[in-house]
Parts: structure tokens; sequence; C-alpha cells
């Protein structure tokens, strides 16, 4: 049977770490917390200038002369919320609830991902009578935009050769592989001008939604995209002009509600060519999209500010044409996404429409072959554009000790194979193997589904087993 210990501790860590705001780019309170936990158990430990933690604890008897083991998770997670939700990621706590064998969140995201890896890590190291060799345990900011907390992180204060990265998010699947990424941001500046009509908000909603690495293959669709399409089509039509375009807010996640508002001289015309294209869209993507759904808000009749025509012209190509979602299936490895790009965030500032992508690929040349593309694109319509956060491919290794224990163990308590994958979303075992020379990484985790979306929920009996079996190839690894 698997290890002996109450995982009760696992859960009391997670939900005091949901009572701490600590979505990305606000990491000083989550960090400061495993800060106060390292010195309230006498442990060794660093803080770096990103927030980044890195605490200590020595092996226990019989492991002296073991080699030590990092284990490793991100303080950071993606804030989503529902659209009436007066939710305020920088003040208050996550409103967590059991629902049967599931942990969820009301109207926000939940954070397991990654917090029930800062929960295990926590609960391992408060506790004396677990068997292991030097842990040296790593929280990481800022992973979800950009892996910048794993980036900036030097590496010289850790020893240890290899990793066990707790960022995966399915039950018996130890992950040897991920993508490569960089952001990339195009901004097409615009001039204003003034039109006379009547005003209309349409919202796209009740699309999925999802994470832009996981869930890129699932046939779910971006309401972006959908806005570039509903636009494209009216503009043959209908002169009307564009107050503002406003899609998602995270570039690791497909934008699941996008909101249009437009000036037109012909409005109830317009609304009405509206309504039958929408209802071709929901007929072409019902499967895959059974609650999608356009809502058309008419304002007042007035004088606007619009974009003005070319600019409305290049957004509106730029939204129908850009490239998005699978762009290259693998041909080495089955049903892995190669090569894949995501737009998660499309804002209309007050002189451009800015547009921010996740570029993602398990090969390098692949990956800048994509920026280079998007670079093109963005010339064409006489964009503005820059890139960020690159991290490399996490390749293959083919003699893993780590990932050897770990289906050992695997299958002498489940009794069944598990599987060891590829994944096409990134994890910052890429960064670490970039930095530490011959480091031997795996990534396991407990179920968690949606992630990045207010549907975000952790399987509990999923985290209490694979919390034990992390202390079992702990307890292996001598």
């Amino acid at each position: 049977m698997l290890t002996n210990y109450d995982s009760k501790r696992v859960f009391d860590y997670f939900l005091e770490i949901c009572e701490i705001p600590h979505g990305s780019a606000d990491m000083e309170k989550i960090s400061d917390y495993c800060v106060d936990f390292a010195i309230k158990h006498q442990l060794r430990y660093i803080k770096d200038n990103a927030n980044n933690v890195v605490i200590y604890k020595p092996a226990t008897k019989g492991y002296e002369n073991a080699a030590p083991v990092i284990l490793q998770g991100h303080m950071d997670m993606v804030c989503q919320k529902t659209p009436d939700s007066d939710f305020d990621f920088l003040k208050d706590s996550l409103r967590v609830y059991t629902d049967g064998d599931f942990i969820k969140a009301d109207g926000t995201t939940l954070g397991a991902d990654n917090g029930i890896a800062l929960a295990m890590v926590l609960a391992i190291l408060e506790n004396d009578n677990i068997s292991h060799p030097e842990i040296q345990a790593v929280f990481t900011t800022d992973e979800e935009i950009g892996m910048l907390g794993a980036g900036a992180l030097d590496m010289s204060c850790l020893t240890a050769k290899r990793m066990i990265n707790l960022d995966s998010e399915e039950d018996g699947v130890v992950t040897v592989s991920c993508a490569g990424g960089v952001d990339f941001k195009m901004s097409l500046p615009f001039k204003k001008c003034s039109m006379t009509g009547s005003e209309v908000t349409v919202i796209l909603s009740g699309l999925s939604g999802g994470h832009s690495g996981v869930d890129i293959n699932k046939n779910r669709y971006n309401a972006d995209m959908l806005a570039g399409r509903l636009l494209y089509k009216l503009s043959n039509r209908f002169n009307f002009g564009i107050i503002s375009v406003n899609g998602g807010d995270k570039t690791n996640a497909i934008v699941n509600r996008c909101e249009i508002k437009l000036c037109c001289d012909e409005l109830d015309a317009l609304i009405s060519a509206a309504n039958l294209y929408v209802a071709e869209l929901k007929e072409e993507i019902k499967s895959a999209e059974p609650n999608f759904n356009a809502e058309f808000i008419k304002g007042g009749i007035g004088e606007y500010e619009i974009l003005d025509e070319a600019s409305a012209k290049n957004l509106i190509l730029t939204l129908y044409c850009v490239p998005n979602g699978v762009l290259n299936m693998s041909a080495d490895i089955e049903n892995l996404v190669e090569t894949s790009l995501n737009l998660g965030i499309l804002k209309t500032n007050e002189n451009d429409v800015s547009m921010q992508f996740a570029l993602r690929s398990n090969k390098k040349s692949a990956l800048n072959a994509l920026a280079e593309r998007l670079e093109c694109f963005a010339k064409g319509v006489n964009a503005i554009y820059e890139t960020s956060g690159f991290y490399p491919p996490w390749e293959y290794r083919n003699n893993s000790p780590l990932c050897d224990t770990y289906i050992a163990v695997y299958k002498e308590f489940f009794d069944e194979e598990p599987k060891a994958e590829a994944i096409h979303a990134g994890l910052e075992c890429a960064v670490f193997a970039s930095k530490i020379e011959g480091i031997d990484c795996i990534a396991m985790g407990p179920a968690l589904y949606d992630v990045h979306t207010v549907k975000e929920r952790a399987s509990i009996s999923s985290v209490e087993r694979t919390f034990k079996l992390l202390l079992e190839i702990l307890k292996k690894c001598k």
C-alpha cells in the first residue's frame, strides 16, 4: 500500500494559499508566506529579487549520502472571473468549496495550478517522519506570464541534478518533454475620426476557453477570432465604425468572451444581418461550443469617436486572417501538437489596438519561424511588434532514472502502466534543463480540469493519490 501519511495537511496548506492574493505579477505576499514558513520551521532559505523562494531541508536518516532532489512549483495563478463577479484578485481571498470529489472556487479560477504543488511541498517540508534525500524546494514567480521567475533565478544556489516538477495536470501521467514558447505583441496604431449614428455593443460569449497549451487541440474556439469573422462579414454590407474591440486578458488562456462596440447608421439592418450570421456560426461550431451566444445591446444616437477607415480595415484583416490555434502536429510523437499560437489579449487603447499572442513549439526552429511569420504579418498591416518571454523547449531524455522510478512505483501500487508523455504546454523544466547541465527532470501532478478558466477544479482523490505517490518516489531516491 501507499505511504501511510495523512494528506490532510496538503489541503490545509492549499486553503491557506487560497487566502493570499497571488495572481501573476502580484508575488510579494505569497513569497513572504513561503519565507515565513521557512522561518517558522527553522529551514534555510533564499529569497531573490524576483521573489523566488528556495527552501532547503536536510536529508533524513539513512539518506545522508543520497543526491539531493529539487521539488518545484510556481506561486502565481491565472486570474479569471465570471463577467458578473465583483471579485478583486488584488485583495480578496478565493471562495473555495467542495463539490463531491472536487475542489472549486466560486466565480473565479481556483489556482490549483499551481497552488496544489506548493501545498504538497510545504506538507513534506514540515514533516520529519517522511524519508527523503536533501530537498531543495524551489517556488518560482510569474510562471503564467512567461516563466519570468525561473528565468531570473540564479541556479548556482542549487546543487541537485534531479528535479520533480509538480505542475502537471493529469493523474497517471509522467511528463518528460514540453514545448518552448515566446510571447508576441502586435500593436496596430490608429487615428480617430468622428461618426454620427447609433451605438451597439456586441458580446460574443459562452465559449469553453481553456489553457492555450493543454486545450489548444480540443476544438475550442477563440472569441477574438470569431469577432474577426463577424466584422469582416458585416463590413461587406454595412458602413459602420469600430469604437473598440476587447477580448481576453491572459495570453495563455483561450479567449471565451469578446466585446465589440460599433457605430452604425443602419443599426436594425446590421443587427438583423449579424444575427443571421451568428446563427450560421452556432450551427457550424455547435458540437464543439454548444453554449456559444451573441448579445446585441443598443446604445444611444450621437457622435462617436471611431477608428479611421484604414486602421479599421487593418484590424479586421488581422482578426480574420492572422494564424491562430494548431499549426502543425508532430510527425515524431503521436497526437502531440508541435506548433501553435493563441491570441489571448485583444485590447483597444487610446491610440492603438494591441494584440498579444502565446507562441508554442516543441521545435526551436519552428518557434522561430512562427515568430518571423507574425513579424511579416505585422509589417503588412503597419503594426508595431515585439517579442518577449522566450523559453526553450524541454528536450526528451532517453535515459531518465527519475522517470524509471515513477513508472516502477506507479505500476507497483496501482497495477497499471502509467503514460510517459511529451506535452505542448510549457513547463519550467525547460528553463531548469537549459541552465543546469545534465539535470534529470520529470513533471507529475494530480488531475486538474479546465485550468485557466472559472470552471477550474481539482480532484480531491487524485491529489491524495499523487501526494502519496510523490512520497514513495522520494523514498526510493537513494
